[in-house]
């Protein structure tokens, strides 16, 4: 078994120091403007983190630097104003975080746990599940992506709200990658790190995020790291059918709609109606009438949005 090794600890102290009950986090990419979709997982997270009288932080996932959007960071602080979400400490952006990265792999790599690998995508192809072509080769890590070694065994969580969610990641995807040719790091890497760093308890985010998380349950253990809780919503659909998405251009937040934009992804998260006022006013009203049982249940909010 994999996890039969000593525990690493990244070098940098984790706000679980003084950890509370409950740490939820809200995690946008700029890789485009924020949309609804994303203005739903932010109140959700909010809500459910102040209405457990938790912390609530904020950072900006941008490890993929190629891939950041002009002005979209801009936009995303933008909005957090605009709504008046309140932040319990300073926003982080992983691309300043990512000699810490670095760090974890190569404490990974000391115990084993990783690989250099040559394989290129174009080779394996988009679902190719990785038979571990080069896991006994040794090959130097300069310029190589760099794999995470799975064991053959079922992983499973229970979700607050799709319920008990398994996989074999051996058999369903095999060993999976941390840091890219290009020395990108992965999601995968970045967010597990920071969520621990950050002591988060709670990760509240979309569905379409749900089938990474047995990776990132995976990495957590060969970190020994504590455990997180996990909710996935509903994805808001349009009136076509299909996911927003920065991908699918769907419509960046209008700031000056702010209470009324506020009061749609409340009553989309099926929760009671707020006065129209101040979106701080708007917050605290649905902090105290939130329920999750009343979150719909499924993967997609369909024509939630227009």
């Amino acid at each position: 078994m994999l996890l039969n090794n000593p525990p690493l600890t990244p070098p940098l102290k984790k706000q679980e120091d003084n950890r509370m009950a409950y740490s939820g986090r809200f995690a946008p990419s700029p890789t485009g403007p924020l949309h609804f979709g994303s203005l739903i997982t932010a109140v959700a997270s909010y809500c459910d983190a102040k209405a457990h009288q938790g912390q609530w932080f904020v950072r900006i996932e941008d490890t993929d630097i190629p891939r950041i959007y002009p002005g979209s960071e801009n936009h995303i602080l933008q909005c957090l104003d605009a709504f008046q979400f309140e932040p319990d400490a300073e926003i982080i952006f992983q691309k300043n975080r990512l000699d810490i990265y670095e760090y974890v792999i190569e404490q990974l790599h000391q115990q084993h746990l990783v690989y250099a690998c040559q394989c290129k995508r174009k080779i394996l192809g988009s679902n190719h599940i990785y038979t571990g072509t080069c896991r006994d080769l040794a090959l130097p890590f300069k310029d190589q992506a760099i794999r995470l070694k799975v064991n053959d065994q079922v992983i499973c969580f229970d979700d607050l709200l799709q319920g008990q969610h398994c996989s074999n990641l051996q058999a369903d995807l095999g060993d999976f990658v941390l840091k890219r040719r290009d020395g990108i790091i992965n999601y995968q890497l970045a967010v597990v790190v920071d969520d621990f760093l950050q002591g988060i308890t709670h990760v509240i985010r979309g569905s379409d995020l749900l089938d990474n998380t047995e990776r990132q349950i995976w990495l957590g253990q060969c970190l020994n790291y504590p455990k997180l809780q996990y909710m996935h919503l509903p994805l808001a659909m349009n009136a076509h059918g299909s996911k927003l998405s920065k991908q699918n251009h769907a419509e960046a937040l209008n700031i000056q709609h702010a209470p009324q934009t506020l009061a749609q992804a409340l009553s989309a998260l099926g929760q009671p109606p707020v006065d129209i006022d101040q979106p701080y006013k708007m917050l605290t009203q649905a902090i105290s009438q939130w329920d999750r049982k009343l979150i719909p249940k499924g993967t997609e909010m369909n024509g939630i949005y227009q």
